[in-house]
């Protein structure tokens, strides 16, 4: 089942994915790296599903938990585009906690809006 949990931090990697590629459009440039922003954005919506399938009873541990899921996420995708994107890494450290920080924090605003597209395709 699909959590309010999940739906929000798929949603943050999503958008924080697009984040990314405009960065990495402004270190590397957008002409060639084509499969690479799809890459790095892949990689945050992955980022994103992971964390919303980690259970979030410990609010205190979203820091580490977050830092330490992304840290994982964001290596593989590093380690595959021999170590290209530095910057990329250590943002998606960041990243990891914004993600779980959201999801842990605001799933109940989602929550609301999926309760209310429900019911209009109910009605």
């Amino acid at each position: 089942m699909i959590t309010s949990r999940m739906k929000t931090s798929i949603i943050m990697g999503s958008l924080l994915g697009i984040v990314c590629i405009i960065g990495v459009v402004y270190r590397f440039g957008y002409r060639g790296n084509y499969i690479f922003l799809l890459g790095m954005w892949y990689n945050r919506l992955l980022m994103g599903f992971v964390i919303g399938l980690v259970d979030d009873k410990k609010r205190i541990m979203v820091i580490l938990r977050g830092a330490t899921l992304g840290l994982i996420i964001s290596l593989a995708f590093f380690i595959s585009t021999e170590f290209r994107d530095p910057v990329g890494f250590a943002v998606g450290i960041g990243y990891g906690i914004i993600i779980d920080y959201a999801a842990t924090n605001y799933s109940y605003i989602v929550l609301k809006i999926s309760q209310k597209f429900t019911n209009k395709l109910n009605s």
